[in-house]
Protein backbone atom coordinates (compact mmCIF):
# COMPACT_ATOMS: atom_id res chain seq x y z
CA UNK A 1 0.00 0.00 0.00
CA UNK A 2 1.35 3.27 -0.87
CA UNK A 3 1.94 6.02 2.12
CA UNK A 4 3.10 9.70 1.07
CA UNK A 5 4.07 11.88 3.20
CA UNK A 6 4.97 15.58 3.14
CA UNK A 7 6.28 17.22 5.80
CA UNK A 8 9.45 19.63 6.73
CA UNK A 9 12.90 19.57 8.02
CA UNK A 10 13.19 16.00 7.24
CA UNK A 11 16.35 15.55 8.48
CA UNK A 12 15.26 15.63 12.24
CA UNK A 13 13.04 12.23 11.79
CA UNK A 14 16.27 9.83 10.35
CA UNK A 15 19.27 11.46 11.96
CA UNK A 16 18.89 9.50 15.50
CA UNK A 17 19.05 6.44 13.64
CA UNK A 18 21.69 6.96 10.53
CA UNK A 19 23.68 9.62 10.63
CA UNK A 20 25.36 8.81 7.73
CA UNK A 21 22.99 8.51 5.23
CA UNK A 22 24.23 7.68 1.27
CA UNK A 23 25.34 11.02 -0.41
CA UNK A 24 22.18 12.69 -2.42
CA UNK A 25 21.97 13.93 -6.17
CA UNK A 26 23.86 16.70 -6.90
CA UNK A 27 20.63 17.25 -9.02
CA UNK A 28 21.03 20.41 -11.47
CA UNK A 29 18.80 23.66 -10.94
CA UNK A 30 18.50 24.85 -14.56
CA UNK A 31 16.14 22.43 -16.09
CA UNK A 32 12.58 22.60 -17.34
CA UNK A 33 10.22 21.76 -14.34
CA UNK A 34 7.06 20.30 -15.43
CA UNK A 35 3.63 21.81 -13.72
CA UNK A 36 2.61 21.33 -9.97
CA UNK A 37 -0.09 18.74 -11.79
CA UNK A 38 1.81 16.58 -13.77
CA UNK A 39 4.69 16.71 -11.17
CA UNK A 40 1.99 15.06 -8.49
CA UNK A 41 0.79 12.24 -11.01
CA UNK A 42 3.62 11.14 -12.05
CA UNK A 43 4.79 10.92 -8.44
CA UNK A 44 2.07 9.05 -7.31
CA UNK A 45 1.76 6.32 -10.83
CA UNK A 46 5.24 5.99 -9.87
CA UNK A 47 5.28 4.76 -6.02
CA UNK A 48 1.82 2.99 -6.81
CA UNK A 49 3.53 0.38 -8.95
CA UNK A 50 7.20 0.65 -7.63
CA UNK A 51 6.91 0.61 -4.36
CA UNK A 52 5.70 -3.29 -3.95
CA UNK A 53 8.48 -4.36 -6.60
CA UNK A 54 10.94 -2.90 -4.32
CA UNK A 55 9.62 -4.52 -1.30
CA UNK A 56 9.26 -7.70 -2.44
CA UNK A 57 12.80 -7.76 -3.73
CA UNK A 58 14.02 -6.60 -0.38
CA UNK A 59 12.33 -9.55 1.15
CA UNK A 60 13.79 -12.01 -1.36
CA UNK A 61 17.04 -10.76 -0.59
CA UNK A 62 16.93 -10.60 3.72
CA UNK A 63 13.49 -11.97 5.34
CA UNK A 64 14.84 -10.63 8.13
CA UNK A 65 15.37 -6.84 6.24
CA UNK A 66 12.70 -4.09 7.41
CA UNK A 67 11.16 -3.92 3.88
CA UNK A 68 8.04 -1.90 4.71
CA UNK A 69 9.45 1.23 2.96
CA UNK A 70 7.91 4.92 3.37
CA UNK A 71 8.45 6.90 0.70
CA UNK A 72 7.96 10.86 1.90
CA UNK A 73 8.28 13.77 -0.43
CA UNK A 74 10.67 16.24 1.70
CA UNK A 75 9.05 19.88 1.87
CA UNK A 76 11.55 21.59 3.21
CA UNK A 77 11.54 25.51 2.16
CA UNK A 78 13.97 25.90 -0.24
CA UNK A 79 15.56 22.66 -0.36
CA UNK A 80 17.36 21.69 -4.10
CA UNK A 81 16.74 19.13 -5.72
CA UNK A 82 17.37 15.74 -3.94
CA UNK A 83 16.61 12.27 -2.87
CA UNK A 84 18.15 10.36 0.03
CA UNK A 85 17.56 7.12 1.75
CA UNK A 86 17.64 7.00 5.52
CA UNK A 87 16.40 5.35 8.31
CA UNK A 88 13.32 6.50 11.05
CA UNK A 89 13.94 5.88 14.66
CA UNK A 90 12.33 2.11 14.52
CA UNK A 91 14.67 1.13 11.56
CA UNK A 92 11.99 1.68 9.21
CA UNK A 93 13.42 2.57 5.78
CA UNK A 94 12.40 5.52 4.57
CA UNK A 95 12.96 6.87 0.62
CA UNK A 96 12.91 11.20 0.24
CA UNK A 97 12.51 13.07 -2.46
CA UNK A 98 12.20 16.97 -2.27
CA UNK A 99 10.13 18.87 -4.37
CA UNK A 100 12.50 20.78 -6.91
CA UNK A 101 13.67 17.19 -7.58
CA UNK A 102 10.10 15.41 -8.54
CA UNK A 103 9.59 18.26 -10.64
CA UNK A 104 12.45 18.58 -12.91
CA UNK A 105 12.21 15.29 -13.74
CA UNK A 106 11.31 14.74 -17.25
CA UNK A 107 8.91 11.36 -16.98
CA UNK A 108 8.23 8.82 -15.09
CA UNK A 109 11.29 6.33 -15.84
CA UNK A 110 13.63 8.91 -14.25
CA UNK A 111 11.99 9.32 -11.06
CA UNK A 112 11.03 5.65 -10.87
CA UNK A 113 14.87 5.20 -11.50
CA UNK A 114 15.72 7.45 -8.83
CA UNK A 115 13.40 5.93 -6.42
CA UNK A 116 14.53 2.25 -7.51
CA UNK A 117 18.46 3.49 -6.79
CA UNK A 118 17.75 4.96 -3.49
CA UNK A 119 15.54 1.57 -2.15
CA UNK A 120 18.55 -0.28 -3.60
CA UNK A 121 20.59 1.34 -0.97
CA UNK A 122 18.55 0.43 1.86
CA UNK A 123 18.28 -3.69 0.35
CA UNK A 124 22.03 -3.52 0.16
CA UNK A 125 22.92 -2.39 3.87
CA UNK A 126 24.67 0.74 3.00
CA UNK A 127 23.84 2.77 5.83
CA UNK A 128 25.15 0.33 7.94
CA UNK A 129 28.21 -0.34 5.56
CA UNK A 130 29.02 3.57 5.42
CA UNK A 131 28.60 3.79 9.51
CA UNK A 132 31.43 0.74 9.97
CA UNK A 133 33.51 2.62 7.45
CA UNK A 134 33.02 5.85 9.07
CA UNK A 135 33.89 4.89 12.72
CA UNK A 136 36.79 2.84 11.61
CA UNK A 137 38.50 5.98 9.67
CA UNK A 138 37.80 7.82 12.80
CA UNK A 139 39.41 5.79 15.55
CA UNK A 140 42.26 4.85 13.05
CA UNK A 141 42.70 8.84 12.11
CA UNK A 142 41.52 10.28 15.58
CA UNK A 143 44.39 7.74 17.56
CA UNK A 144 46.93 8.57 14.60
CA UNK A 145 46.87 12.39 15.98
CA UNK A 146 46.30 11.64 19.26
CA UNK A 147 49.49 10.33 19.14
CA UNK A 148 50.84 12.72 17.14
CA UNK A 149 49.68 15.36 18.95
CA UNK A 150 51.18 14.10 22.59
CA UNK A 151 47.03 13.58 23.63
CA UNK A 152 45.62 16.92 22.53
CA UNK A 153 42.20 16.37 22.64
CA UNK A 154 41.35 18.74 20.05
CA UNK A 155 43.48 17.48 17.35
CA UNK A 156 42.40 14.49 17.65
CA UNK A 157 38.63 14.99 17.80
CA UNK A 158 40.01 16.68 14.58
CA UNK A 159 41.59 14.06 13.04
CA UNK A 160 38.43 11.78 14.21
CA UNK A 161 36.67 14.02 11.76
CA UNK A 162 38.28 13.58 8.86
CA UNK A 163 38.78 10.13 9.36
CA UNK A 164 34.93 9.84 9.92
CA UNK A 165 34.29 11.92 6.16
CA UNK A 166 37.61 9.54 4.65
CA UNK A 167 35.74 6.42 5.88
CA UNK A 168 32.52 7.21 3.87
CA UNK A 169 34.51 8.46 0.62
CA UNK A 170 36.49 5.56 0.53
CA UNK A 171 33.18 3.43 -0.49
CA UNK A 172 30.66 5.90 -1.40
CA UNK A 173 31.47 5.33 -5.34
CA UNK A 174 31.19 1.38 -5.13
CA UNK A 175 27.95 1.97 -3.06
CA UNK A 176 26.01 4.17 -5.66
CA UNK A 177 27.15 2.03 -8.43
CA UNK A 178 25.98 -1.42 -6.92
CA UNK A 179 22.76 1.05 -6.45
CA UNK A 180 22.49 1.93 -9.96
CA UNK A 181 22.71 -1.42 -10.90
CA UNK A 182 19.98 -2.76 -8.07
CA UNK A 183 17.86 0.35 -9.04
CA UNK A 184 17.59 -0.64 -12.74
CA UNK A 185 16.49 -4.02 -12.02
CA UNK A 186 14.04 -3.14 -9.24
CA UNK A 187 12.84 -0.40 -12.10
CA UNK A 188 12.56 -2.80 -14.48
CA UNK A 189 10.51 -5.42 -13.03
CA UNK A 190 8.43 -3.17 -11.86
CA UNK A 191 7.57 -1.91 -15.75
CA UNK A 192 9.66 1.12 -16.06
CA UNK A 193 12.91 1.44 -18.49
CA UNK A 194 15.92 2.30 -16.36
CA UNK A 195 17.84 3.11 -19.18
CA UNK A 196 15.78 5.70 -20.34
CA UNK A 197 15.43 6.72 -16.83
CA UNK A 198 19.29 7.04 -16.25
CA UNK A 199 19.51 9.72 -19.15
CA UNK A 200 19.01 11.79 -16.17
CA UNK A 201 23.05 11.35 -15.27
CA UNK A 202 23.55 13.48 -18.46
CA UNK A 203 21.59 16.27 -16.66
CA UNK A 204 23.36 17.01 -13.65
CA UNK A 205 26.55 18.20 -13.33
CA UNK A 206 29.00 15.45 -14.02
CA UNK A 207 30.85 14.70 -10.99
CA UNK A 208 34.07 13.59 -12.78
CA UNK A 209 34.77 17.28 -12.78
CA UNK A 210 34.63 17.82 -8.96
CA UNK A 211 37.57 18.31 -6.63
CA UNK A 212 36.58 15.49 -4.20
CA UNK A 213 33.64 13.60 -6.01
CA UNK A 214 31.23 11.31 -3.95
CA UNK A 215 29.87 10.17 -6.89
CA UNK A 216 31.54 8.00 -10.21
CA UNK A 217 30.96 9.69 -13.05
CA UNK A 218 28.08 10.15 -14.70
CA UNK A 219 29.19 8.20 -18.07
CA UNK A 220 30.49 5.18 -15.61
CA UNK A 221 27.11 5.08 -14.18
CA UNK A 222 24.96 4.58 -17.06
CA UNK A 223 27.26 1.98 -18.56
CA UNK A 224 26.40 0.24 -14.73
CA UNK A 225 23.23 1.02 -15.84
CA UNK A 226 23.70 -0.57 -19.30
CA UNK A 227 25.14 -4.17 -17.91
CA UNK A 228 22.66 -4.45 -15.54
CA UNK A 229 19.99 -4.18 -18.55
CA UNK A 230 21.66 -6.80 -20.53
CA UNK A 231 22.67 -9.19 -17.91
CA UNK A 232 18.42 -8.99 -17.22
Amino acid sequence: MMRVLSFGLFWGLGACAAALPPQPYPLATDVALLSPNDAVHNFIAVVETLEPVAETMCRQKDPALNCDFLIVVDATPDAPANAFQTLDDTGRPVVALTVPLIAQVRNRDELAFIISHEAAHHILGHIAQQNETAMTGAYILGGLASILSGGDEEKARKGAELGAQIGVRTYSKSFELQADALGAVIAQRAGFDPLKGAEFFFRIPDPERSLLPSHPASAERFATVQRAVAQM
